[in-house]
């Protein structure tokens, strides 16, 4: 059973892209629903009996590598930690599956597309069920690949190009952080199984594993999209909307998550990586927050809110509370997931159009699609009882109780990220469905409510994003909660729950609340009854360059770009000049073949016939052999005695090949 989970999908897959054209756009549509179905169908079934009742499965299948003492096996571990992940993952595939047979059910090359989509889920679940790292590197390269295949989906779009080569580019430097980090692995601990690898990390030297830790965080930053590598993900918005929903919001981001909670023995004993990961999470957080003000592409504002939500996620895995940092990707994966659906279904009814400026009195036309963007903001900014509220505000609750340098930076920059949050998720709201209309009159005429298959998704993540945390917290996060066993490793001196949970002031608790209050409330406010105060914002020039600061999301690209693109191509061009055309043409065979030959023409151009010349030949070799025989009386020869004949010989040698060496340059 725990296999079929993973086998459906990976079949699904084969049969819509290698027999697309014999079954058609329906039979794509149904085999590749009902093969998700019935997947999710016995991932709950897993989570049962792994998760509630406490049992976890283990399948080797067989042996893959065997060289020495290195021992790498097909090996699956479905243990707590996995068939949380599998929820999510498979769920939300489900529904971006059943929701995609309708939205581009104009598109004609639906079969491609979901063969992709249900390729991507297997590797996903490949990643999560892994028993060793290397199991878990081959889906991770899976996503990656099909990553790139979905963004550049419309591939006859150059800005599709750009943006998939960019994700994927980007994603190759944090793999190679990561692989480093797997030889780092196996050369300390000889092994990549889970199991070895995290009996003896508490042994180990706490310098290597900080090391190994930095490098399995470099992996998770590319994948994760935190600061430095985050710009590939605003750019990924060019994909169709289903693809961002999926991946770039709920499920493929959280992989380098997925990385850190599961090498969670790992990190906890370094503490060096941890204070490292809690810093990038922090500072990622309020930085995508305070990008995402000032963006107009409604997906590219959620996509910057994704960034903000893995940062909450990052930093929780830095405070060691992975069983926190794993219910927030949880509830994180289905309210984002519904504002991306929510987003689509928008998009979709309004003849394409993303700019937010120009929407504005939706709220008319689809009503039900924004009562599903409501829910799912309000879940983002952690409202009070809805899901977001039980993992993201115990991660800032969290940050203070660690009473340390890194926790209250966590704690500050997370309340203010919280703010900054409310802010844009009701500015969008504000301008997509309440303000003033602002489109051409006949796409108002021609909005409606999709069909069925959108809405039933959106209806089931809303309710995904209403309930899930308020069922699911005390499983997950509760104080004293052993549900997940030994999947993830929390070390004793780092429990702050208590502090946490019992011990902080009031206003401690409620700060992140009130400044998404506060947040909210000034959306509506500039956006609906002073509308001018942010159009007057950017008429002084200070309030202009933070707009250009931030609009141009603090010129990373640019940075990137000048500094580091311009720089290595620029290194290249003048490696391929000088040093392959130049030194290695004129050093290499070229240059040895075309000296000798010219030194030969040369030497030959001295056979002139004419007497004079032979004389004056027989004269310098005359002179030559007098000062080779009387040097010892003319000048001290204590240092030339050996090498006066080499020397005269390569003088002698140089005056012969000089007008070759200027013949070939």
């Amino acid at each position: 059973m725990y296999l079929s989970i993973l086998i459906f999908p990976l079949l699904a897959s084969f049969v819509s892209g290698f027999l697309g054209r014999k079954i058609g756009v329906t039979g794509s549509h149904i085999i590749t629903c009902s093969s998700l179905v019935i997947s999710s169908l016995l991932a709950t079934v897993a989570f049962y009996e792994v998760g509630i009742c406490g049992s976890p499965v283990s399948i080797h299948l067989f042996s893959w590598v065997d060289s020495e003492f290195m021992s790498i096996s097909w090996e699956f571990l479905f243990d707590q930690l996995t068939v949380s992940m599998f929820i999510p993952v498979l769920y939300i595939s489900t529904l971006i599956h059943i929701y995609t047979t309708s939205y581009l059910a104009e598109d004609p090359h639906n079969q491609r597309f979901f063969s992709y989509l249900s390729l991507f889920t297997f590797f996903m679940l490949l990643l999560v069920s892994g028993a060793n790292y290397f199991v878990m590197f081959i889906g991770w390269e899976g996503i990656g690949v099909v990553s790139y295949l979905l963004i550049n989906y419309y591939y006859t779009r150059i800005q599709a190009n750009k943006a998939a080569i960019l994700a994927l580019t980007m994603n190759r430097v944090g793999d190679m952080g990561l692989s480093i980090g797997f030889f780092a692995i196996f050369a300390l601990f000889g092994s990549v199984d889970y199991a070895t690898i995290f009996s003896l990390a508490p042994f180990m030297n706490e310098t290597a594993i900080t090391i190994i830790s930095l490098l399995l965080l470099m992996g998770a930053m590319a994948k994760s999209a935190q600061i430095p590598l985050h710009s590939w993900l605003p750019g990924s918005m060019e994909a169709p909307t289903p693809v961002s929903a999926l991946l770039h919001a709920a499920t493929l981001v959280t992989a380098g998550l997925y990385l850190l909670v599961r090498s969670s023995p790992v990190l906890e004993y370094s503490s060096t990586a941890l204070l490292i990961i809690t810093l990038v999470g922090a500072t990622t957080a309020f930085f995508a927050a305070t990008c995402g003000l000032v963006q107009n592409d409604l997906k590219r504002i959620i996509a910057f809110s994704t960034i903000s939500q893995l940062g909450y996620m990052v930093m929780a895995v830095g405070l060691s509370q992975h069983n926190v940092a794993l219910m927030h990707v949880v509830n994180h994966a289905f309210f984002k997931a519904l504002l991306f659906l929510g987003a689509g279904a928008v998009i979709h009814s309004f003849a394409d159009e993303q700019d937010v400026r120009k929407m504005g009195g939706l709220i008319k036309f689809l009503p039900f699609t924004y009562t599903a963007m409501l829910v799912g903001s309000l879940s983002l900014l952690a409202t009070p009882w809805l899901s977001g509220f039980y993992s993201k505000d115990l991660i800032i609750e969290l940050a203070y109780g660690q009473y340390s340098f890194t926790g209250i930076y966590a704690y500050i920059l997370g309340s203010l990220t919280a703010g900054l949050t409310a802010f844009y998720s009701f500015r969008l709201i504000s301008l997509v469905f309440l303000t003033v209309p602002n489109g051409i009159k006949n796409v108002y005429l021609n909005s409606h409510e999709s069909n069925l298959a959108v809405i039933i998704p959106l209806f089931v993540l809303a309710l995904f994003s209403i309930f899930f945390g308020f069922v699911f917290s005390d499983l997950f996060v509760g104080v004293g909660s052993d549900f997940f066993g030994n999947s993830i490793f929390i070390n004793p001196n780092n429990i702050s729950i208590i502090e946490a949970e019992f011990s902080l002031p009031l206003l401690i608790k409620l700060l992140p609340s009130i400044l998404s209050l506060f947040g909210a409330s000034l959306a509506i406010y500039l956006y609906h009854v002073n509308p001018e105060f942010v159009i007057n914002l950017t008429d002084s020039s200070l309030g202009r360059n933070i707009y250009t600061f931030l609009n141009g999301k603090y010129f990373f690209d640019v940075i990137y770009n000048h500094y580091f693109i311009a720089a290595s191509l620029k290194t290249g061009y003048t490696i391929s000049k000088v040093l392959d055309r130049g030194v290695i043409e004129l050093l290499g065979p070229y240059g040895l073949a075309s000296a000798l030959s010219n030194t030969a023409i040369n030497i030959a151009k001295l056979d002139t016939g004419v007497i004079t010349t032979y004389s004056l030949y027989i004269t310098l070799g005359l002179l030559s052999l007098v000062f080779l025989v009387f040097a010892p009386i003319l000048i001290d020869t204590s240092l030339l005695s050996e090498i006066r004949l080499i020397i005269i010989y390569i003088a002698a040698l140089f005056f012969v090949l000089l007008p070759n060496l200027n013949k070939t340059l």
